[in-house]
């Protein structure tokens, strides 16, 4: 085989998986896939190919896989129409019968049978002389929505599939329901209360939600609640998406501290206090420390607990109703015990088989008990927020931590030998590689999306809006293959319609809004299915901002959430004076050059946007300050037809340091950064509470 042809067969190969050999980048060039990261993106998803020699009986394989396959493992009905799924089979069961059962969520069944000569062929194909038939099949029966089971037998073959039944759009409120309201956002690491801790709990959230809802909003936002790894903190690397972090736990409101004397006095003792104190002066989160004072309460808490009958029975109740949260537990203390992470333990521990001499049982128990405090305050959370109605604005992040509980225990599901990331663009000329495995498309399949739709449900039972990281993932998502850099990546496809289909039906199913992070790369098909189902986009007036004063903001459209920045770009003050410019050229992605002309385009934005904010006559000089700009520039976003409108409360104050610069480690203190003021300190600003009644005057009940 020459290297043409072995070339053409390995992009027919990669494209039978689904693995993109070209995009087109941020400047609409065209960016062909090497062979060497193909064949690599190949192994990652698990085809036999290790050299090029492999190809012709991997493609032969791939094909027969393909046509051999029965059903599909998931197929979906939209707003209840009739299921219609393929069938193939060999040619010669052309005449054969084939019985239908289909069992729906509810358990009710239902039988059919249909003679496959009768159906219409929809494809054909020969592969080594044997041919194959794909037909048509039209279930007869209305679908509920729901999740249902659909096997079919033909002659002495049989198949299952897993049938979503799903409303087209998203939910969204009633009609009457959906006045336009603001929210404010900050992440609940950085918050800081002068008589707390150090960073903010879910007691501070609720206060924050308390204000928000006496100044007139609707809406609370912050980054993912999730466990993480104290040294390891990203919200966007969580060490489960299914369990929430107990950093976040507010002490005070324990139930347990009232009838145990050993954590009062640990708690009110001068050392203690001293520490927490020492924790509250410093200008960066130590997670840390800070978990480490809050285990050693929440251990003799634990301890108090396993005395009580009473709490006992109720924490053997919380295992049989929460055995995830008990294995959560057990793979928490296997971690203490081992001190090292799972991919270096012996294999059986590796594997996932956990025997009780493999961990320190107090160690489980705190664990077990910690996640049994957190879940009870999320409930108290999102019970309160709906008191005061108030939506709870969470964020499901798109990957999980390596070493994380989630990738130990349904390693199946996810790409180990390849990361998640972005491509090159104007921001990351180097591309990025985000550290995470992303998820298997064929195996997320065939296990029915269970992962997926429990990470959903973990948040929508307590949410009110989700925004969803990275929604083009749903159709592609950018795969580096170990040892390539980030640039050598290639598009891996997914199946977004069961996407959506899973998404829109559990929204519905907890009344919970979905908004879609559509930032960055975005094909315009991504977009375009957005607003087909109704998933309300992100409008972010630092990427919209053009340098035509007439056109320099477009108006956010109605299926929107507007904002000025997110936590991933620079505030609004350090947008303003270009900061953000200057630590790209720290990071090496600009030089001098490049610099200079990164900062003569932000100049013509500000000139743009100082022109368009005058003409609106939302400022009456174009010598307006820094605060005036942002003023109007948020009057813009209250007046505008965005059913909510989230303000970035440091930029309230002016910040200019961002929480974080993605491309960047430890250099930028990335998720460390305490907020200026505490929540009693800026709830009472002047300048605070000013700015947001005269964003409120201009348009926003």
């Amino acid at each position: 085989m020459n290297t043409t042809s072995a070339g053409n067969l390995l992009r027919q190969l990669a494209r039978a998986y689904g693995i993109q050999t070209a995009y087109y980048d941020v400047y609409k060039r065209r960016r062909e896939a090497s062979s060497e990261a193909l064949l690599a993106v190949l192994k990652a998803f698990g085809a036999p190919v290790s050299t090029l020699g492999d190809l012709p009986r991997a493609w032969r394989e791939r094909r027969l896989y393909m046509w051999q396959r029965l059903l599909e493992p998931v197929a979906i009905a939209w707003d209840g129409k009739p299921l219609s799924v393929e069938l193939r089979l060999p040619a010669h069961k052309a005449n054969a019968r084939v019985a239908g059962n289909l069992t729906l969520e509810s358990g009710q069944q239902h039988h059919c049978e249909w003679k496959v000569s009768e159906l219409p062929i929809t494809s054909q194909s020969e592969i080594e002389g044997e041919s194959y038939i794909a037909k048509h099949l039209t279930l007869p029966w209305p679908l509920p929505c729901g999740y249902h089971r659909f096997t079919v037998e033909i002659a002495e073959q049989s198949a299952e599939t897993l049938v979503i039944t799903a409303p087209l759009k998203a939910f969204s409120p009633a009609s009457g329901q959906s006045d336009r309201t603001w929210g404010g956002f900050l992440p609940l690491y950085a918050m800081r209360n002068r008589n707390g801790w150090q960073s903010g709990d879910l007691g501070d959230l609720e206060a924050l939600m308390t204000w928000v809802s006496d100044e007139g909003g609707g809406v609370v936002g912050t980054l993912p609640l999730l466990a993480t790894f104290p040294e390891h903190p990203s919200p966007y690397r969580p060490i489960s998406r299914l369990v929430w972090n107990e950093f976040y736990l507010d002490v005070s409101r324990v139930l347990e501290l009232e009838d145990c004397p050993p954590a009062q006095a640990m708690l009110a003792s001068s050392p203690f206090q001293n520490e927490i104190k020492m924790l509250r002066e410093l200008p960066l989160v130590d997670y840390e420390g800070q978990l480490f004072l809050k285990r050693r309460i929440l251990e003799e808490l634990c301890r108090c607990c396993a005395e009580s009958p009473r709490r006992l029975d109720v924490s053997k109740e919380f295992v049989e109703t929460h055995p995830l949260l008990d294995d959560y537990a057990r793979f928490r203390a296997t971690c203490d015990s081992q001190r090292t992470s799972w991919p270096s333990w012996p294999p059986r521990l590796r594997d996932g088989e956990l025997e009780t001499g493999d961990y320190d049982e107090e160690t489980r128990l705190y664990h077990l008990y910690a996640q049994w405090l957190v879940q009870r305050q999320m409930q108290e959370l999102s019970e309160s927020a709906s008191s005061k109605g108030i939506r709870l604005y969470l964020d499901l992040p798109l990957g999980v931590h390596p070493d994380g509980y989630d990738v130990w225990r349904y390693r199946n599901i996810f790409a180990t030998e390849a990361s998640g990331g972005a491509p090159p663009d104007a921001v990351f000329t180097k591309g990025q590689n985000w550290g995470f495995p992303p998820l298997h498309p064929e195996r997320l399949r065939q296990e029915g999306y269970k992962y997926y739709v429990d990470c959903l449900r973990h948040h929508m039972r307590y949410a009110g809006i989700l925004r969803v990281d990275h929604v083009m993932a749903f159709h592609r998502l950018f795969w580096i293959p170990k040892g390539f850099q980030s640039y050598e990546g290639v598009y891996v496809r997914y199946n977004p319609e069961e996407f959506y289909a899973i998404i829109n039906l559990e929204s519905h199913r907890h009344g919970c809004w979905v908004v879609g992070e559509n930032l960055g790369t975005v094909p315009a098909y991504v977009n375009k299915a957005l607003r087909e189902h109704r998933i309300h986009q992100m409008y972010v007036v630092e990427y919209e901002l053009a340098t035509d004063p007439s056109k320099a903001l477009n108006s956010p459209p109605d299926y929107c959430v507007a904002s000025v920045d997110t936590h991933d770009m620079p505030t609004f003050a350090g947008f303003w004076q270009g900061l953000d410019i200057a630590d790209r050229r720290k990071m090496g992605l600009l030089d001098q050059r490049s610099s200079k002309k990164a900062l003569e385009e932000r100049q013509e934005l500000r000139e743009a946007l100082l022109d368009f904010l005058q003409n609106k006559g939302l400022i009456s000089t174009r010598d307006a300050d820094l605060r005036e700009v942002l003023e109007a520039t948020l009057a813009f976003l209250s007046a505008s037809p965005a059913p909510v409108f989230l303000v970035n409360l440091e930029d309230l104050w002016l910040e200019t340091q961002p929480q974080n610069v993605p491309g960047t480690g430890e250099e930028f203190h990335n998720w460390h950064h305490r907020a200026r003021y505490a929540l009693d300190e800026f709830r009472d600003l002047p300048q605070v509470i000013d700015l947001l009644k005269a964003v409120q005057r201009t348009g926003m009940k």
